[in-house]
């Protein structure tokens, strides 16, 4: 056998190790521009307009993934954020309850769409649900709104459904 026939699946690994680095939004550089970020990353999932003409390239993997990641960029099309947004230590700091301000708008731009969205009678809303993980366990994000579409309280939860599908 010849070298090149011996080396081909290392060569083939590697490559698709690299292209597997290259599709994540955290490794994306800053100052990126727009078509490096889309040549990178392939197509986002949403696209949202930012205030000041910037532009929000989000990459989901929802419903069944883990991960929402924001890749902003400026009114030139420069990246100037990359963030993951579903990490319990941004809730308090980011989902803006009771005030009035946060809408359905505005958690779409945040975190896309969600796996679903539930009622209970408890809640004269709708409860919209992401999955996420925390320290590698499973969670669950629920955010209610009130019938105008205003965000009032959130509350996360512990994801049993992978517990529930493993053999006993």
């Amino acid at each position: 056998m010849t070298l090149a026939l011996r080396t081909a699946p290392a060569a083939l690994l590697a490559t698709a190790l690299l292209a597997g680095c290259a599709g994540e939004p955290t490794r994306l550089a800053m100052g990126s521009s727009r078509e490096q970020a889309l040549r990178e990353l392939g197509a986002p999932s949403a696209v949202y307009s930012l205030s000041g003409g910037g532009e929000r390239l989000q990459y989901s993997r929802a419903p069944a993934g883990f991960e929402v990641n924001n890749v902003d960029l400026d009114a030139s099309g420069h990246v100037v954020s990359v963030r993951q947004e579903l990490d319990e230590r941004l809730f308090d700091r980011t989902i803006q309850p009771r005030v009035g301000r946060w809408r359905e708008a505005d958690v779409l731009r945040t975190y896309g769409r969600p796996l679903e969205i539930t009622q209970v009678s408890s809640f004269d809303g709708h409860i919209w649900t992401w999955r996420y993980k925390w320290q590698n366990t499973p969670r669950l994000l629920y955010i209610y709104f009130d019938p105008a579409g205003v965000v009032q309280r959130y509350h996360t939860g512990d994801d049993l459904m992978l517990e529930l599908l493993a053999p006993l």
